[in-house]
């Protein structure tokens, strides 16, 4: 027997809704050639869009230790969404996005535009997208996560 869980119980559905639309974009994402990237990389992906960074920056801004984001660097790196160059200081190797970097961000956006125009037309006509949307904005506001959203704090748990 399966448990349903309360329609009052936010956490999970927002949990479920969560799941939901990132298998939808990843789903849309392989569709469009890049089935190798995995949700994770999109937390690296946000920190380098603003030019090279170095992997202990990269870490510091990620909330994880140096050898994690190094290892992350090397998948994507051999994926060929990143590269490795050497600094000023020739200790120092700079993280960057590739061609094909910037063009998976892109795939990214579109595929969660589409996501978000499929839920809104599952809520129907009238007020009730908005509303909807409106709600989570106010959720997202209050509790902090849309500030952490806004400056790229979010992390991926598990």
């Amino acid at each position: 027997m399966t448990a349903t869980p309360l329609p009052e119980d936010v956490s999970l559905l927002l949990t479920a809704l969560t799941a939901w639309s990132q298998a939808e974009v990843m789903d849309q994402l392989a569709a469009a050639g890049f089935g190798d990237l995995r949700v994770s990389h999109g937390y690296v992906f946000q920190h380098l869009q603003a030019g090279p960074i170095t992997v202990r920056d990269l870490a510091e801004a990620m909330g994880v230790t140096a050898q994690a984001a190094s290892k992350s660097t090397g998948e994507l790196e051999r994926l060929g969404y990143v590269t490795r160059s050497q600094g000023a200081d020739l200790r120092v190797r700079l993280i960057e996005l590739t061609n094909a970097g910037h063009q998976a961000i892109l795939a990214a956006r579109i595929a969660r535009a589409g996501t978000n125009a499929e839920m809104r037309l599952k809520l129907g006509d009238g007020d009730d997208a908005d509303r909807f949307a409106r709600s989570l904005r106010t959720l997202a506001e209050t509790t902090g996560a849309l500030e952490a959203l806004a400056n790229r704090r979010l992390r991926l748990i598990g």
